[in-house]
């Protein structure tokens, strides 16, 4: 929020969001076990080989904390990219969401409910006669 809640700055969110989650997934904790470890890995490659080719990095990459807005590519890419800056790609994605985004269907009985209690509060402030549809 900026400016005290007056105004506020949907990249932003969508920025505060990417770093929440950050948290969330730090705050679950890093298992430490013999898969996690790699111990049969190192064992079987030895020190100072390349195991990011190794099988098992592959299979467990997605386990690690997946930020969508942090671009970890090397300078030099990034650059060839268009060297956008974290707001600008918070921003592309805010666009993206407004675009696009379809809340998901509520169901029938929930929406009755919700119309009802709209239709109860019209009669209660006088602004609705009672004879809307679904009484």
């Amino acid at each position: 929020m900026l400016e005290m809640g007056i105004t506020f700055d949907l990249a932003q969110l969508v920025w505060d969001h990417e770093i929440a989650e950050m948290i969330l997934y730090s705050l679950k904790g890093v298992p430490v076990n013999d898969v996690t470890l790699a111990i049969d890995v190192i064992k079987e490659m030895g020190i100072g080989k390349d195991y990011l080719s190794h099988q098992t990095t592959f299979e467990h990459m997605r386990s690690q904390s997946q930020a969508r807005l942090i671009d970890r590519r090397m300078r030099e890419d990034w650059e060839a990219n268009g060297s956008t800056d974290a707001y600008k790609r918070a921003h592309d994605k805010m666009i993206d969401i407004l675009e696009t985004y379809e809340p998901p269907k509520l169901p029938d009985d929930v929406l009755k409910n919700v119309r009802s209690i709209v239709i109860e509060a019209e009669k209660e402030l006088g602004v609705s006669d009672g004879n809307e549809e679904g009484e």
